[in-house]
């Protein structure tokens, strides 16, 4: 039987990071063994589901790079939006109504579960064996459809699952405790439950379950912050998973004949986001300076710098100065938006320390010597500064960090000499004149 695994959101807020995590855990149990990734939007809490919600679902998804086989514009088991299978619920009701196992109930209509223990052969988790609780020993029956005539969520979901020929469900471990519902159901309509296998959980660095709230729990945040698809992606298959090799960067590609469900770990998964950051570090080193340019640009306007009042040679000058020293694009702006400002602002604790009287001495004759050249071109700058320091007495590194400050605000950033080049003799010049000012005060 070929393989159809699902992912089913529900479009009540941005997609969480473990859902994202779900998602890929489908997709790549999909593409390794052939099958079919359907994409379902569980869209049935109508006070609460909205387009913009789903939208950004969608768009979390293509941007991971998880192509859907079925779902939204695709699929002959459609429509994938719950809220547009109405008909198909009621007949499913109706199916086990006429069964005698469903009955109406103060307006609702309740499900008649099974009374004795209900085992469940998960993938992941191993064999559960769900006991009815002491609650549920008196009335373990439970609500499929409400007294407003909305079908459940356990309804909806095994329902489509069958009607959409599901035969394996990735889900999170928190859907464990569901899970003897659900195939419960499956029974009841006659059919054998799609197999199972519940992920560990991602928790926060402190042991505690990571919630909506947690800074890192959207998607949307690493959109936000610059890092890569890649990157992401790369971590996310690391949590919970692990490739034999025990590597940590691997490429989606790569990673797709290896994944397989008996794998994926029993132990719950701690998020680590400096782990995440280092690993976005290194793709950003190995991007192309075409793509480097095109994210770093896209970025620095994010972050309010006027590009376009710049040279497109200029602007692709300075990024590649940047590649390899940022770990994220939301960086960018920090590190080397003093490329694109007429002034730069001075970190007022560096200029304390960088901007002593006897620096304002040295500056001064380095500023001098530089306004003599004709060629400003980064070997000619790096000759410059050297002489100067050496007729002083000093290491260069002497001259090197107060000129760094007045050329670009900041202690630290990209090579000196090179970025001198790019900002071009009368800027440079000038922000070395303001920089003495600064030294005055």
């Amino acid at each position: 039987m070929k393989v159809r695994v699902r992912f089913a959101p529900s479009p009540t807020g941005w997609l969480h990071i473990g859902g994202a995590r779900t998602a890929l855990f489908n997709w790549l149990y999909a593409r390794h063994t052939g099958g079919t990734f359907v994409l379902r939007i569980e869209d049935t809490d109508m006070a609460r589901n909205t387009q913009e919600a789903t939208d950004v679902i969608l768009s979390g998804l293509r941007w991971l790079g998880l192509d859907w086989d079925e779902g939204p514009g695709r699929g002959n088991f459609g429509p994938y939006f719950q809220s547009q299978r109405g008909g198909i619920y009621r007949r499913r009701v109706q199916e086990l109504k006429a069964k005698g196992l469903a009955y109406d109930c103060d307006g609702a209509v309740k499900f008649k579960m099974e009374r004795q223990p209900v085992v469940i052969p998960d993938l992941v988790v191993g064999r559960v064996t769900r006991e009815l609780t002491d609650r549920e020993t008196a009335d373990p029956d439970f609500v499929i459809v409400r007294s407003d005539g909305q079908p459940v969520f356990h309804f909806v979901n095994v329902v489509d699952d069958l009607e959409m020929n599901i035969t394996h469900v990735i889900r999170g471990e928190d859907h464990l405790s569901n899970t003897a519902k659900h195939i419960a159901l499956f029974r009841a309509f006659g059919v054998e439950p799609p197999q199972y296998a519940h992920l560990p959980l991602i928790l926060n660095p402190d042991g505690a379950k990571m919630s909506k709230r947690d800074h890192g729990a959207s998607l949307l945040n690493y959109v936000d912050d610059g890092y890569v698809p890649e990157a992401v992606v790369n971590y996310l298959f690391l949590l919970g998973w692990s490739p034999k090799e025990n590597r940590e960067k691997i490429s989606l590609p790569e990673v797709i004949p290896l994944f397989d469900l008996p794998q994926i770990l029993r132990h719950n998964a701690r998020f680590d986001l400096a782990k995440l950051e280092g690993l976005n570090g290194e793709y950003l080193r190995e991007l192309s300076a075409e793509r480097f340019r095109e994210l770093g640009a896209a970025a620095l306007r994010r972050a309010g710098c006027k590009l376009d009042a710049y040279p497109a040679d200029y602007v692709s000058a300075a990024l590649a100065t940047c590649q390899g020293k940022i770990k994220r694009f939301g960086d960018l702006a920090a590190y080397a938006g003093f490329y694109f400002s007429d002034e730069v602002k001075i970190d007022p604790a560096a200029a304390e320390k960088e901007f002593t009287p006897e620096a304002k001495v040295r500056l001064k004759k380095l500023r001098d010597a530089l306004a003599q050249l004709e060629n400003f071109t980064k070997p000619e700058i790096e000759k410059t500064l050297k002489a100067v320091a050496a007729e002083l007495g000093v290491k260069a590194g002497v001259l090197v960090h107060p000129t760094r400050l007045a050329c670009t605000g900041a202690p630290a950033g990209p090579s000196l000499y090179h970025l001198m080049e790019i900002v071009g003799k009368g800027k440079i010049l000038k922000r070395l004149d303001d920089g003495l000012l600064t030294a005055v005060m």
